[in-house]
């Protein structure tokens, strides 16, 4: 059986959409910047909660976190001297969410078990 594809190309996304396309899934290259965005996930966090949880000093995961920023894949709110990141918005959970479920299909991981959709969700 011939089956036959689409293969028109309605609109090519623009060489800046590229650009900050690229650099951010090398942001995201790093396993500690993926675990602090994991973590953002699920809350509002300090630069030290963060450090505990992914296990790196507060320092490096300052750097981390101005990297995130700048692809604005991360927010920061004050709160007098104290500063709180979180996820920027849904299309951070989704992205990573996303190249988790990849690994999980491409590693014959357990995508389709319960857990792991409950994990994936925060719950």
């Amino acid at each position: 059986m011939l089956i036959c594809v689409d293969t028109h190309i309605v609109r090519n996304p623009a060489d800046e959409q590229v650009s900050v396309a690229v650099e951010t899934f090398k942001l995201l290259s790093d396993t500690t910047r993926l675990r602090i965005l994991w973590a953002l996930l699920h809350g509002e966090h300090s630069v030290n909660e963060l450090a505990t949880h992914v296990g790196a000093n507060p320092a490096a995961v300052s750097q981390h976190l101005a990297k995130l920023r700048l692809v604005r894949l991360v927010s920061v709110r004050r709160d007098g001297t104290r500063a709180f990141y979180a996820a920027e918005n849904d299309h951070v959970r989704h992205l990573l969410e996303q190249a988790l479920f990849h690994v999980d299909h491409v590693t014959g991981g357990a995508h389709g078990d319960e857990s792991a959709d409950s994990q994936a969700s925060g719950g």
